[in-house]
């Protein structure tokens, strides 16, 4: 079992930044991948970026390619999104995501693929 409490969130100028943070606690051991979903109303949760916990390999969506940089700290067991040069587009609730050994390919963009899931945050991007 992994809880995920997600910070961060808020609203944000276009061209700005914002770093979300997702702390991770309970059987943390077990967990593969870690990964960043965004959702908007009426629209299927896509995948963002994801992490390979151990290696530290990274999956980044060709929409935010460029923009979004996924890291984690491991003495923290805490994983981060940095967001640059933030679109109205990239307005959306945040999901910090994990799996549960699954070993599933980095680039499985399935949100049930994934086990736990943080509470979602709010990004909004003004013009």
């Amino acid at each position: 079992q992994v809880q995920l409490v997600e910070s961060g969130g808020g609203l944000v100028q276009a061209g700005g930044s914002l770093r979300l943070s997702c702390a991770a606690s309970g059987r943390t051991l077990s967990t593969c991948r870690l990964a960043w979903f965004r959702q908007t109303p009426g629209q299927e949760r896509e995948l963002v970026v994801a992490i390979r916990w151990n290696s530290g390999s990274t999956y980044v969506a060709n929409s935010v390619k460029g923009r979004f940089t996924i890291s984690r700290d491991n003495a923290k067991n805490t994983v981060y999104l940095e967001m640059n040069n933030l679109k109205p587009e990239d307005t959306a609730v945040y999901y910090c995501a994990a799996d549960g050994l699954k070993y599933s390919p980095l680039a499985d963009t399935r949100p049930t693929s994934y086990d736990y899931w943080g509470q979602g945050m709010q990004v909004t991007v003004s013009l």
